[in-house]
């Protein structure tokens, strides 16, 4: 079981949320307005992580379909701690319309970058059944 000490709380995201990328101001906006926080436990390596938000980056910006914020920057930030270890959590926003990705340090007491993604609304998949 985590400490306190090991892991940063809900009030210490929001500190730690400066400028490191432009989505950081959002995600500290959707802390304050309700948004869930998760850090994950479990340190990955920074090959695999990178990779994930390169390619969504890469998606984004070919489909030009899906609004990031911020993603742009963290696969560089991502890109200069090449070999290490980092941990990673999310906020999802109280209206469930963004989710945030949070990447920090192993030890999860630096937050390297943040970004966001908008998600797409949900449809209804109601069945009608007509008389």
């Amino acid at each position: 079981m985590a400490t306190v000490d090991e892991h940063p709380s809900q009030p210490d995201i929001v500190a730690m949320l400066t400028d490191q990328t432009s989505a950081c101001k959002p995600a500290r906006e959707a802390i304050a307005a309700g948004g869930e926080v998760v850090v994950f436990d479990r340190e990955v390596p920074q090959w695999m992580v990178a990779g994930i938000a390169a390619t969504r980056l890469k998606r984004s910006l070919a489909r030009g379909i899906q609004e990031t914020i911020g993603l742009d920057e963290t696969v560089e930030i991502l890109a200069r701690h090449r070999g290490e270890h980092l941990r990673t959590g999310i906020i999802d926003a109280a209206d469930r319309s963004w989710s945030f990705i949070l990447y920090f340090n192993a030890t999860g007491t630096e937050l390297l970058a943040c970004s966001g993604v908008k998600r797409s609304p949900r449809t209804s998949t109601k069945n009608s059944i007509e008389p």
